[in-house]
């Protein structure tokens, strides 16, 4: 939470967020979230960089998704095409929809 706190006091025009959730309690993971979520819905204009292999958290959050094999984009998806796409997410993600 500090060093997201950190990057936010440079007032940036993209926030990059690389493994946001890995080792947090559920709980930690849920305040985070709710605190991107008021900053995405302020409408300040700055974009946010998600790496994370939290589908859920992804989902609740980004509104484009891209998926990389070997640093290439393998597919693209909005929230709502890849939360609805059971084929995707169990041939790129191994998640049983």
């Amino acid at each position: 939470m500090l060093a997201i706190a950190r990057g936010l006091m440079c007032d940036p025009k993209l926030l990059l967020l690389d493994e946001l959730t890995q080792g947090l309690a559920p709980v930690i993971i849920d305040e985070i979230v709710d605190a991107l979520k008021l900053i995405r819905d302020r409408g300040t204009g700055m974009s946010i960089l998600i790496v994370d292999q939290n589908m859920d958290v992804c989902l609740s959050l980004a509104s484009r998704h891209y998926i990389l094999e070997q640093g290439r984009i393998v597919h693209q998806a909005s929230s709502a095409e890849l939360a609805g796409d059971a084929i995707a997410q169990q041939r790129f993600l191994g998640v049983d929809a």
